[in-house]
């Protein structure tokens, strides 16, 4: 017997049969689905993996770990069901619609991963961008990936209840309160981000401190809906976006252009050791280098003073007192003290006098913003201004 002869025996007994005939072709379509997704997975896709790895530029391990090739590699298989569906035989037209509409919905969501894939792949490499610091744009790709997600979800849905998705927008006009209620923080996040880029508000590394949050740290991620904060123990701060926007909080960041650090700590002065000056005292720190041209200046100016009043008015002479001259040491010790800066502000005044003492206040910045030298140096000043009280007659209050 003849081979087509054979054939068509095949034929007339298959025919005989409807649904040996549909299972065949609906078999011969998956299987050229199976082998499509074969070599698009595991010759296309690490084909093209290869040739990345063998080329040579700085970025190569971030393009080899995204699935960009891979998302879009699982549109294959699909399209082929897709278009393949409508040739097997015998078919009920409901399930073949079905199955259609099943694998351009998977399509749909193949191509907003993959964008999604081509957006981190984009922030990944602007990472890289000494500018991406002071402008992140993490939040801008997530509001671009919401508004994707809505058009696909949109789309999959169109094709389902098979309408346009204009249709479905004009549909969904009349619950726009309702969605903005539902995404109404993304919203406020929408509109924060814009105004944190815009005024530049907040940058990656910045040190911030959210009073209402107990948030203190420096900031390491920022995106569309949170910025994650690692306060200085070592624990992290998720905090919404708008916040930066509705509360107060303390940026840090121009402390560290300026390169200097505040010093702002008082010494309380017990108010019973304070007094005028005796001969021996103004004689005994007059051997003080920082006080002796201080105490000439000054003893000078109060004799001229007390040569102008009578000889009978002793009570309005002026005198030197401990509190004065040691305010004036401090002020020349912070001056010529090695890690206190020279151009920023530098003063020593009293303050308001309270029931634990008078404070003393020392206003000053040192030349570093390192933490740890920040607080020796403050330390090592406090250390000396504190032992050398004694030697002006004055204590430090304490309260029994």
């Amino acid at each position: 017997m003849k081979l087509s002869d054979r054939v068509d025996e095949i034929k007339l007994w298959i025919d005989q049969y409807p649904w040996l005939d549909m299972l065949t072709s609906l078999s011969i379509v998956i299987l050229a689905a199976i082998v499509a997704n074969f070599i698009a997975k595991h010759i296309v896709v690490k084909g093209l993996h290869k040739i990345i790895s063998k080329l040579s530029f700085s970025d190569k391990p971030m393009f080899l770990s995204n699935k960009l090739i891979s998302r879009i590699a699982n549109i294959v298989p699909a399209l082929i069901i897709m278009h393949g569906i409508v040739t097997v035989p015998f078919l009920s037209p409901n399930v073949e619609s079905f199955v259609q509409m099943c694998t351009q919905a998977f399509i749909f969501l193949s191509l907003a991963l993959a964008i999604f894939e081509l957006l981190n792949l984009f922030n990944s490499a602007y990472q890289h961008n000494p500018v991406s610091k002071n402008k992140p744009i993490k939040g801008y790709l997530q509001l671009i990936k919401l508004i994707i997600s809505i058009v696909c979800v949109l789309m999959i849905v169109g094709t389902f209840l098979q309408r346009d998705v204009f249709t479905l927008l004009a549909s969904f006009g009349a619950m726009t309160a309702i969605l903005m209620l539902v995404f109404q923080n993304t919203l406020l996040s929408i509109v924060a981000s814009i105004q944190i880029s815009s005024y530049d508000m907040v940058r990656i590394g910045d040190w911030v401190t959210l009073p209402s949050l107990n948030a203190d740290g420096d900031v390491i991620d920022m995106s569309l809906h949170t910025i994650t904060i690692q306060n200085f123990d070592k624990t992290y701060t998720t905090v919404p976006t708008n916040k930066l926007v509705t509360d107060a909080f303390i940026n840090w960041r121009g402390m560290s252009l300026a390169g200097v650090r505040r010093i702002k700590r008082s010494i309380h002065i017990d108010q019973f050791s304070i007094g005028f000056m005796s001969p021996e005292m103004s004689e005994r720190l007059q051997n003080f280098l920082l006080l002796n041209k201080y105490l000439e200046q000054k003893g000078a100016e109060l004799e001229k003073f007390n040569e102008s009043l009578s000889n009978h008015d002793e009570l309005n002479q002026r005198r030197l007192t401990n509190l004065g001259t040691y305010r004036a040491y401090v002020e020349m010790y912070l001056k010529q003290h090695p890690n206190i800066s020279k151009e920023a502000t530098c003063m020593v005044r009293q303050l308001q006098p309270t029931s634990e003492g008078l404070p003393l206040e020392i206003y000053a910045f040192t030349n570093t913003t390192v933490w740890k030298d920040y607080e020796n140096i403050q330390s090592d000043i406090f250390d000396h201004l504190i032992a050398i009280l004694p030697e002006f007659g004055l204590k430090i209050y304490q309260e029994p």
